[in-house]
């Protein structure tokens, strides 16, 4: 219901603007689904979309216009996350979405949390863009020092249909811990940082690139830590999930956080349909791409510096797009 809302609206403003005289061409929309507004999915997801833009009656991007698609009208949508935007994507509700790269695996192949379930499988990659971290968020106080102290806690794995909630659950069935052994909650990272201030919750997990908007400003206003997610449980993690590895939030990424706190990490990745049209696919690659998205990405955000044409390719499990495919043959990045 929240993609059917939000695609909705934003149909009718980009109908509205077809009908405008600025409308000197034929315009495409072009939607990207992310996730909640706290994390890095959707500011990350607003920069591409300006990137990969190009509305009808835009100034040349020689004269200083939009460097994009011509014709195409790109837009952010918020949703559930990494599951929801996978089904989304398979169902045509939208055009593309980001994606944690262990659950675009299980979804295009039916296997993991999509085992017994249908594969989406016309799912297929635009880019790899940059690594996500598995935030462990406690109140200073609640006496959480490793993943195993969460027993009896009140702790938020994530809303349903989001690659946090599948992730938190791989890290406590490690621990030998599941949703029996803590007093859970499913929540949006904004509620849970909100139950936390509150009294209501002892921790959360999100997962999402660093620094993640939402837990900066938590920190900021609330005494909180990081729960490192670094011994030989984690290990085991990795060795048993090919798409997590290790990482690090660096020493004073958040208020009051004074070390480096060792975590685990999965690749974001940006997704669309085997059903989009290759030579749409190629035009947004390129757009992606380009000297002035390059601009835009790495003053846009902290997370954007990190989104490199040379690791576009990196921890991508599942097919390319056509389209994608022919950019990165035409760049040198991909071999016949």
């Amino acid at each position: 219901m929240k993609f059917l809302a939000a695609a909705g609206l934003a149909i009718v403003f980009f109908t509205q603007l077809a009908a405008s005289p600025l409308a000197a061409q034929d315009m495409q929309i072009f939607r990207v689904a992310t996730a909640g507004r706290a994390g890095t999915y959707f500011p990350i997801g607003g920069l591409i979309s300006t990137a990969i833009s190009n509305p009808p009656g835009s100034r040349p991007c020689g004269e200083g216009g939009a460097c994009g698609v011509p014709g195409l009208v790109a837009t952010a949508l918020t949703s559930n996350g990494s599951v929801a935007n996978v089904n989304a994507i398979g169902f045509g509700l939208v055009e593309s979405g980001f994606s944690q790269s262990d659950v675009a695996y299980w979804a295009q192949t039916g296997t993991g949390v999509f085992l017994g379930k249908k594969a989406v499988g016309n799912l297929r990659a635009i880019a790899s863009l940059y690594p996500e971290s598995l935030h462990l968020v406690a109140a200073k106080d609640a006496g959480i020092e490793s993943v195993g102290d969460l027993q009896g806690k009140r702790v938020s794995l994530d809303e349903p249909g989001s690659g946090t909630l599948v992730d938190a659950r791989i890290v406590l069935s490690a621990y030998e811990l599941d949703e029996r052994d803590l007093d859970v909650d499913y929540l949006t990272a904004d509620e849970a940082a909100r139950k936390l201030v509150e009294g209501e919750l002892d921790a959360f997990f999100f997962v999402g690139g660093f620094p993640a908007d939402g837990i900066a400003k938590l920190a900021e206003r609330f005494p909180v830590k990081l729960v490192p997610i670094g011994d030989d449980r984690a290990q085991e993690v990795i060795r048993q999930n090919r798409f997590f590895s290790q990482h690090l939030i660096p020493a004073g990424t958040y208020e009051g956080q004074a070390e480096d706190v060792q975590t685990l990490s999965v690749g974001a990745l940006w997704l669309t349909s085997a059903d989009q049209d290759d030579d749409l696919i190629h035009g947004i690659t390129k757009a992606l791409w380009n000297d002035a998205s390059r601009k835009l990405l790495d003053e846009g955000h902290a997370k954007g510096r990190l989104i490199q044409q040379e690791t576009a390719l990196d921890n991508i499990a599942i097919p390319l797009h056509p389209g994608a495919a022919r950019y990165y043959r035409e760049a040198g990045l991909l071999k016949k």
